[in-house]
């Protein structure tokens, strides 16, 4: 199936030319780590956020059967003090699991056997190295015994996609505990001797699954979404990467910006998707470059079990909100929800929410995972309710633009009727709590600021357009039992355009009164 002791430096150098990102700051960290206490990593990252990249680099700078000079000299940690000292120094072991799950569902072999064959290629190829080793003995003492008998090196374990039987296995329970058990083994308790094995790095979409409420392996560091350790700069690109790689390029950064910013870590500031701001580079295009997987899709599934109002919190999202989570209790698997919070988790470790860690709350982090939610709740199979919503929000948007009063205040009344509207609607606080829903699809496009200090007031809700919209500017003023016309000229007369002024595209004035006796929305739409 493919070579895992010593498999050289070739991967890494197929991807180490004039494109490559130099995240090579991580060896540093890495070798810090080496032999001691805390040489056990985990880094969990959402799919196309550089782990199989980071797994090859660590791969090619420490393997003993090659001379990987040439690939890192040029690069940052050349300059570190431990360069020298560890450079192809050890015998790796690397693994990339779901490769073993792709070879086994095509040989038709349980799951529950993968395990026992990573076990057994790892120790084939040790003997390979030592002949002399007794193939009777377990793979840590056929280790031992080349490293005492032939003057070998210690090894480093790199494991990339550890998660991947958690994930494909997720409905086969003793197919992950056999698999967990094999870790265990290699490394619950120090069970490799430093002697033997001097660090083991780990990458993965999930977190290590929990036994109970503490991690199934506590011996390993864990960096993820959630507190990314000393590791927060190894997390997708940096904003410094991103305008370093726009130079030169058809894209501009503010508009890569305006797609793909929005991971917030607090040590390390705004984060970026490496695989989508390389394709957008590379095509000239900002777009959605998601890719489906297994695991994003089945979040519809998740989303329409409709968890605690699950259906309804993502409409606040993809209207802009910020929502409270609790992700302590979560398993870090793919079957085990008990919650709305459970589910918000796990999007975090996808990569579809950002979490602000001081807040404890969600959002989504950009306009291409705002585009990924919007058609979720436009599949077949997620309730109508919220297709229905998406789909009243972008005629609503028309109608406002086309200056359509009627139409708009006619929606506006149906939301009303609709559940996620308030349940008490008796004030202009309540009518504002709709606005999100009615212009839903406007946000991304639109920077949406709710009470805004402007002129000798304060503006309701301004819509100001990104600068890649072609969308106009919106200020949209609400009234209870007055009129909508009054509301237009509360606009001109208190100057809420003011804060405007250096905004060059065009402005529509937007008024909404509802009547509480007749139970009915009116709107009056002018241009400034």
């Amino acid at each position: 199936m493919g070579t895992y002791v010593n498999p050289g430096n070739q991967a890494f150098k197929r991807i180490s030319g004039s494109n490559y990102v130099d995240k090579t700051a991580l060896i540093e960290l890495f070798n810090d780590r080496i032999g001691g206490d805390e040489s056990l990593i985990c880094l969990s990252r959402p799919r196309r956020f550089g782990k199989s990249y980071a797994a090859k680099m660590l791969t090619a700078y420490y393997d003993c059967s090659c001379d990987s000079h040439k690939l890192f000299d040029d690069k940052i940690i050349a300059e570190s003090e431990s360069y020298e000292e560890h450079i192809n120094n050890y015998n790796v072991i690397c693994l990339d699991i779901s490769g073993f799950i792709s070879y086994a569902k095509r040989e038709q072999i349980p799951l529950t056997d993968i395990p026992s064959r990573i076990a057994k290629a790892v120790k084939e190829e040790v003997l390979v190295l030592d002949s002399d080793a007794p193939i009777d003995k377990s793979l840590e003492d056929c280790m031992l015994h080349y490293i005492d008998q032939k003057d070998g090196k210690p090894f480093i374990f790199i494991i990339d996609e550890w998660d991947a039987m958690i994930r494909e296995a997720k409905d086969d329970e003793k197919a992950q505990t056999v698999y967990l058990n094999m870790l265990r083994g290699w490394f619950k308790n120090n069970n490799f001797t430093p002697k033997a094995v001097a660090a083991a790095y780990m990458t993965g979409i999930l977190p290590i699954k929990k036994d109970g409420s503490q991690s199934a392996i506590s011996e390993f560091d864990e960096s993820s979404m959630l507190d990314t350790l000393e590791f927060g700069n190894f997390v997708g690109f940096t904003e410094e990467e991103v305008k370093q790689r726009c130079k030169g390029t058809r894209v501009g950064f503010e508009e890569i910006k305006a797609w793909y910013d929005g991971y917030d870590l607090p040590s390390v500031g705004s984060v970026y998707n490496p695989y989508s701001v390389m394709k957008a580079l590379k095509s000239g295009k900002c777009q959605s470059y998601w890719r489906k997987t297994s695991a994003a899709e089945s979040l519809k599934n998740y989303i329409n079990m409709d968890f605690e109002g699950l259906q309804q919190t993502v409409a606040r999202l993809i209207s802009g909100e910020k929502i409270p989570v609790n992700v302590d209790l979560f398993q870090n698997d793919f079957e085990t929800f008990t919650s709305a919070d459970d589910v918000l988790t796990l999007l975090i470790h996808l990569g579809y929410l950002t979490y602000h860690e001081e807040e404890k709350t969600v959002q989504i982090p950009n306009e291409e995972v705002r585009i990924e939610f919007k058609q979720f709740l436009s599949q077949n199979g997620i309730n109508n309710t919220w297709v229905r919503l998406i789909k009243r929000s972008q005629k609503l948007l028309e109608d406002t633009l086309n200056e359509d009063g009627e139409a708009v205040a006619a929606a506006m009344t149906e939301i009303r009727g609709e559940q996620y509207a308030p349940q008490y609607y008796n004030n202009e606080q309540s009518l504002r709590s709709i606005i999100k829903y009615a212009y839903l699809t406007a946000v991304g496009q639109c920077i949406k600021i709710e009470e805004m200090p402007s002129g000798k007031g304060i503006a309701d809700v301004v819509f100001i357009p990104t600068s890649l919209s072609r969308l106009p500017a919106m200020v949209i003023e609400l009234k209870w039992n007055k009129t909508s016309g009054g509301a237009i000229t509360q606009i001109k007369e208190k100057g809420y355009i003011d804060i405007l002024k250096p905004y060059k595209g065009n402005i529509l004035l937007v008024g909404i009164n509802y009547n509480a006796k007749t139970g009915e929305h009116e709107c009056s739409i002018d241009k400034a």
